[in-house]
């Protein structure tokens, strides 16, 4: 099962989730908003997204939907 890790800075307003381990190599898109899709440099692959200025009940995280599995092979 995958770990989802989340990391909260309330001196900087900075929300950190991860659904996958961070990589030494990543990229960011920011998705507008505040909100920073974080993803792996090589594959493109989401690995997890930044919240700026965020605060306990910010509701832009309400937005944000995360399903993790495996998908099925299309037949």
């Amino acid at each position: 099962m995958a770990q989802v890790k989340v990391f909260y800075e309330p001196e900087t307003e900075l929300l950190t989730v991860f659904w996958q381990q961070p990589r030494k190599e990543q990229i960011c898109t920011e998705l507008g908003d505040g909100v920073i899709l974080i993803k792996d440099s090589t594959s493109g692959e989401p690995i997890g997204l930044e919240i700026l200025s965020y605060r306990p009940g910010d509701n832009r995280f309400d937005a944000v939907s995360v399903e993790l599995g495996q998908l099925s092979p299309v037949s």
